[in-house]
């Protein structure tokens, strides 16, 4: 959505001097004749597959439900809200 609004980053994305604009949107950007190299899909796949491997898992066993990562760290008033409050977040959140 914001991309489409014309909002991108400033500076290069590489060091061969290819700004962040100068890539296509959506599907284009991937598989479309200016899209990102190879590699550089390479990296996005690569970083992503870490966080799901090493960042983003319940590392305690402290959480309430699938998706619930905030490993007894991060709280923010969570644990206040009654529990059709949390049903109804966890709804909102996950239609976004």
């Amino acid at each position: 959505i914001i991309t489409r609004a014309g909002v991108r980053l400033p500076g290069n994305i590489d060091y061969a001097g290819n700004s962040f604009d100068s890539f296509p949107n959506g599907w284009a950007a991937i598989s479309g004749p200016d899209a990102i190299s190879g590699s550089g899909l390479g990296q996005i796949v690569a970083f992503v597959g870490f966080l799901e491997l090493f960042v983003m898992k319940d590392v305690t066993g402290e959480g309430e439900f699938v998706g619930d990562f905030r490993n007894g760290a991060l709280d923010f008033g969570w644990d206040k809200f009654d529990a059709e409050t949390k049903l109804s977040k966890r709804a909102i959140e996950l239609n976004n």
